[in-house]
């Protein structure tokens, strides 16, 4: 099958702890933390939006590739928050690394997953032959309504993959999805923040989807768990990724680099990618990786990846994900909600 060539990821500086927020709302910090295991989360500016992050991880992807981006035959965008509702977001990126005219683009939505879903369309085609590369991202500027308990999460980041046949840095060995029709989280046309269903949002859609895409992608791979060097899942908040992985028997060795929400948040359909861009920073040739994604409505993408010797190469060709997240601006609660469009203007 496929693999990836390049990669790049995007977070922005600005940050917000749980304690800001919780102090405006009357909540108990250590109780949102705790139960959460999210300590702060990453704010976009106002001048950052969906399509800012995809061009920046997208140019990181590239410089790590060190391909013609005329080679590009598909840019996708995966997004809960693309910043039109009738303008693709993908044909922007096109146009920022110089992938037009003589290619195809699409935004893709399905909540969290929107990114992964992304990768799976671009390697069908890669494998086909119909396009020498593809370009995937997944992307989010998060939607909270104030005093939500999506506040203390939703947050911003993406990050961008090239994928092709030659040349890779890590090759997938195969893709397996489960999905349902399962409303636990969704947003009306027009409406500017989604509703969800609490508690409803766990075991009946986050668990059973993760779940049952891993055991479907441990069987279809004929693989256990203690086959693979690294593990990622979906974020929403830490607990329901400590939860997924431990119950599913991998290690915290296994799993701990792919966990980014204590301190970034839930980056929605950038959360999977994000996660994957910090292990491949750290990762080895020959480690494999384990992969499963998750987006409300609802449905899980698996993936298999083994690692390459050219990763060593191109690591350090664009900045690291740790090095993106290192930078911080904090703010408080007012900054925020102007960042957000919390506050409007007469």
């Amino acid at each position: 099958m496929a693999g990836i060539v390049g990669y790049g990821a995007n977070v922005p500086s600005y940050r917000i702890k749980v304690e800001e927020i919780a102090k405006v709302w009357g909540d108990n910090p250590d109780s949102i933390s705790n139960g959460l295991i999210v300590n702060e989360k990453s704010v976009p500016s106002s001048d950052e939006d969906t399509a800012t992050i995809a061009v920046t991880a997208a140019r990181y992807a590239l410089a790590r590739a060190q391909i013609d981006p005329q080679d590009i035959g598909a840019v996708y965008v995966g997004s809960e928050s693309h910043p039109y509702a009738v303008k693709p977001t993908a044909t922007i990126v096109a146009e920022a690394i110089g992938a037009t005219p003589d290619m195809t683009a699409a935004d893709l939505e399905f909540a969290c997953k929107a990114g992964t879903a992304g990768i799976q369309a671009t390697m069908g085609l890669v494998d086909s032959g119909m396009i020498k590369y593809g370009l995937a991202i997944g992307a989010d500027t998060s939607q909270g309504a104030p005093g939500d308990a999506l506040e203390y999460t939703a947050s911003a980041g993406g990050a961008a993959y090239i994928i092709g046949d030659k040349n890779t840095i890590a090759d997938f060995g195969t893709t397996y999805s489960y999905t349902t029709d399962t409303p636990d989280f969704y947003r009306r046309e027009g409406q500017p923040y989604p509703s969800h269903g609490g508690r409803f949002t766990g075991d009946p859609a986050y668990f059973k989807h993760v779940f049952g895409a891993a055991k479907g992608l441990l069987e279809k791979t004929d693989t256990k768990v203690e086959d693979y060097d690294y593990a990622i899942f979906h974020q929403p908040n830490g607990k329901f990724y400590l939860r997924a992985a431990t119950k599913l028997g991998f290690t915290p060795e296994q799993y701990k680099d792919g966990l980014l929400t204590p301190n970034v948040g839930n980056t929605y359909s950038g959360a999977v990618p994000l996660a994957l861009s910090n292990v491949l920073d750290k990762a080895e040739p020959g480690d494999k990786i384990f992969i499963v994604s998750y987006g409300s409505g609802a449905g899980s993408d698996g993936f298999t990846l083994t690692v390459n010797d050219r990763i060593e190469e191109v690591k350090n060709l664009a900045p690291t994900t740790e090095e993106i997240l290192s930078k911080k601006i904090y703010v408080d609660y007012a900054v925020y909600a102007k960042f957000k469009g919390k506050l409007r203007m007469a």
